[in-house]
């Protein structure tokens, strides 16, 4: 399951550092603009502390955490949407990601150039949301064009409910709104909204890269954001990518924990990006634990279990039987799958069964 998570932001933001930190691939970092010209992906493992505890349990050979796929994408500037800086290539690329992580710039710093000329996280995000809105209306306005004669005197269903759709993203776009503030109730207009693909559509979080010092509680601009953003229904997450990039140079992870408790933090800020980027797409996580491999999967929040089996692989789903299922905490009190069955911990599944984060699954199958 490739899911990608864009990084997003005007230039010198921090988004190259920050996507250095995450990612073995190395963008090139400079204090100007447009210097991650082509969008660079890495594949990013998401930290799940429970597959280190299974294997302590069960010794087996490996142990295979889930991915996804981050992308740096070149710096946006305003007029991004009429082909201005490199816009054209930087909205192509954000369109074929699943969800946007959002860079705003929350430090001073006299010796990294503003393209703006003085920091201002809300004006930032104004541009960036006004660039892309700009872009999903044209693409509104021409879906309107063409079903519009269809809708309104002829008898296609289909075009009627495009349009009525179409009109209420419109009336949102043209108020400046993003498309995520629209929402609908029945399933059919739904598909038709996630089928349009609009760029304002996407899941996105606001990440406030922040100087040392405001790296636990944040500060003024991390304040003012949280204002600007609060009817929005997004995720912030304060981090400071100057931080993460000398945590990033440390090699075991005591001397990182260590690091981290010197300057008041539990946790990096990447591995609660991380964390936070799989929860934006609505991925959870099922486990298979066994001697050869402790192993996470990556599955869509509400899926059901013959579903979850062909994450596995497309066997398993077409000739699902039934999925015997242990909870994680179960398995972590009573020691062993064997001591899990004797007491009795141990469920037997159907198809309609929706699988919880976390369940450690067996599926049994036939081809």
């Amino acid at each position: 399951m490739a899911l990608q998570c864009g990084i997003v932001g005007l230039p010198n933001v921090g988004k190259s550092t920050l996507f250095n930190c995450l990612s073995n691939a190395k963008a090139q970092s400079a204090n100007f603009p447009f210097c991650t010209i082509e969008p660079n992906v890495g594949v990013i493992t998401v930290p799940d502390e429970r597959l280190n505890k299974l294997a302590e349990l069960i010794h087996p050979q490996k142990i295979i955490p889930t991915t996804v796929e981050i992308v740096d994408i070149a710096g946006l500037v305003k007029g991004a949407s009429k082909g201005e800086g490199l816009g054209n290539k930087f909205l192509a690329n954000i369109r074929e990601t699943d969800a946007i992580l959002h860079v705003l710039r929350c430090f001073d710093d006299e010796n990294i150039v503003h393209v703006d000329g003085r920091v201002d996280p809300v004006r930032d995000k104004e541009i960036i949301d006004t660039e892309l809105q700009i872009k999903d209306l044209e693409t509104v306005d021409s879906r309107i064009a063409k079903v519009q004669k269809q809708a309104q005197t002829g008898g296609d269903k289909q075009a009627k409910l495009a349009y009525e759709v179409l009109v209420r993203f419109k009336e949102a776009l043209e108020q400046g709104k993003s498309a995520r503030t629209v929402t609908f109730d029945t399933k059919d207009e739904q598909k038709v909204a996630r089928e349009l693909y609009l760029l304002t559509s996407k899941p996105v979080m606001y990440i406030c890269n922040v100087d040392e010092a405001s790296a636990v509680s944040g500060n003024k601009y991390v304040d003012a954001l949280r204002e600007a953003v609060k009817d929005e229904n997004a995720e912030i997450l304060v981090v400071a990518a100057k931080i993460e990039s000398e945590i990033a140079e440390f090699e075991t992870y005591d001397e990182r924990q260590m690091f981290l408790s010197e300057i008041g933090l539990q946790e990096s800020g990447v591995n609660r990006l991380i964390k936070s980027a799989y929860k934006l797409l609505n991925l959870e996580t099922f486990l298979t634990a066994g001697v050869q491999e402790v192993r996470a999967w990556t599955y869509l929040k509400g899926s059901k279990a013959p579903q979850c089996a062909g994450v596995i692989h497309t066997d398993f789903e077409k000739g699902f039987i039934r999925a015997e299922v242990i909870k994680y905490d179960d398995f972590i009190k009573y020691g062993s799958e064997a001591a899990v069955k004797e007491a009795g911990k141990m469920s037997v599944e159907g198809k309609e069964y929706v699988v919880q984060d976390g369940d450690i699954m067996h599926f049994r199958f036939n081809v």
